[in-house]
């Protein structure tokens, strides 16, 4: 195995809706959407966001764009008129994710996109 960031193998786009914001995340090659089902869980996502999110999150499966949509409830300190946050409206939290790092079979490796974890 090796530690690679999200961003290596997918790539993402944020949104937000009030309170909830959304994450769709799509695997760079196709090859790799299994592998983004397996790790790429609730539990890990808010795992990563920690006490960011403090409300529900779902996964959404989008098979056909070897992708996955995550709505996270209660993830903006209240929304763009609430909150104190920096990023009142969450177009960050796709970036945020792709800072994940996750465990890459070494047979699927990608040499130049490996990271080194400190």
């Amino acid at each position: 195995m090796a530690k690679v960031y999200l961003k290596d193998i997918a790539h993402a786009r944020s949104g937000d809706k009030g309170d909830t914001s959304n994450i769709c995340v799509f695997a760079r090659d196709p090859k790799d959407y299994d592998f983004l089902k397996e790790v790429l869980t609730v539990q890990r996502v808010h795992e990563h966001f920690g006490d960011m999110v403090k409300g529900d999150i779902k996964r959404y499966e989008v098979a056909s764009l070897n992708g996955f949509n995550f709505v996270m409830k209660h993830a903006l300190g209240g929304g763009a008129t609430q909150s104190l946050r920096q990023d009142t409206l969450g177009k960050s939290m796709a970036s945020g994710l792709m800072r994940l790092v996750v465990d890459y079979p070494q047979e699927q490796e990608k040499e130049e996109e490996n990271v080194e974890i400190k």
